[in-house]
């Protein structure tokens, strides 16, 4: 059970992160429980378009030299796609910060971001194209652009072959 103040604030651990906060109410504690880590809305609408456009992909899937996974992966071509949570990631258009234990959401968001431009970094050292989307983006549109940068690796791939 976290450790929290008199006035029911979480304390920090360490000194460094704040211990995860207990729930503000039922409610809350189980749309965070039954909260999907994959197959959200956005990915699942992804997926059907890029299955429209006949390509094949990798779901889940980990990536080289990491813990971390890619919603969706082209290892052939070395892309890997994010469809990030306007919640979870800090959407600038449609994220929000909750006012109940606002302290803790918004180092947990920050977080997010920071492993985030940590992945595209690490990803990118090794050659990879990262794609991110956000939930709200129209999976149509995110599909023709994946299905655009898969043509431009392939032809790339080619044209060093043939060298």
């Amino acid at each position: 059970m976290p450790r929290v103040s008199r006035n029911n604030k979480p304390t920090r651990s360490k000194g460094r992160a704040l211990k995860r906060p207990t729930a503000s109410s039922v409610e809350v504690r189980h749309r965070m429980q039954v909260t999907k880590r994959r197959d959200t809305p956005g990915e699942l609408a992804l997926r059907s378009a890029l299955r429209a456009y006949g390509v094949r992909y990798r779901v889940d899937a980990k990536l080289p030299g990491s813990r971390r996974r890619a919603d969706v992966a082209f290892f052939w071509a070395k892309v890997a796609v994010f469809v990030d949570g306007c919640f979870w990631h800090g959407c600038p258009k449609h994220g929000s910060w909750p006012k109940t234990n606002a302290e803790w959401w918004q180092q947990k968001i920050r977080t997010n971001q920071r492993r985030d431009r940590d992945t595209d970094h690490m990803l990118k050292a090794q050659g990879w194209t990262v794609l991110r989307f956000w939930e709200h983006t129209d999976p149509i549109t995110a599909a023709r652009r994946i299905v655009k940068v898969l043509k431009a690796r392939h032809e790339g791939r080619n044209s060093e072959a043939s060298r």
